[in-house]
C-alpha cells in the first residue's frame, strides 16, 4: 500500500481525520475505527484508481488527507448504495 510518504504511523492518524472529515460531510455515524478504516483504505484506493488513470497525486499528508476525504466519501455512499439495493 502507497502512504505517499507520510508513513505508517502518519497514515492512520490523517486516515482518522478523513475518515472524520468524511462521516461529518457525509452525515453518517459509523465510529473512530470505521472512519480509520474508511480514511485509509479511501486514500489507498482512490490513489490506486488515479495511478492508473494516469494522475499523479504527490506525496505529503495534506495530499492524502484529501485524498483519503474523497476516498472515504466514496465508500460510504457506495455502502449507503448498498444497503438500499
Amino acid at each position: 500500500m502507497d502512504l505517499n510518504g507520510v508513513g505508517f504511523l502518519g497514515a492512520i492518524i490523517i486516515g482518522g481525520l478523513a475518515g472524520w472529515l468524511a462521516e461529518t460531510f457525509m452525515k453518517s455515524n459509523m465510529g473512530l475505527v470505521m472512519n480509520i478504516i474508511l480514511g485509509i483504505i479511501g486514500a489507498a484506493l482512490l490513489n490506486f484508481v488515479l495511478s492508473i488513470l494516469g494522475f499523479y497525486t504527490g506525496s505529503g499528508w495534506i495530499v492524502y488527507l484529501i485524498v483519503g476525504f474523497v476516498g472515504a466519501c466514496i465508500l460510504i455512499a457506495l455502502g449507503r448504495m448498498l444497503r438500499r439495493g
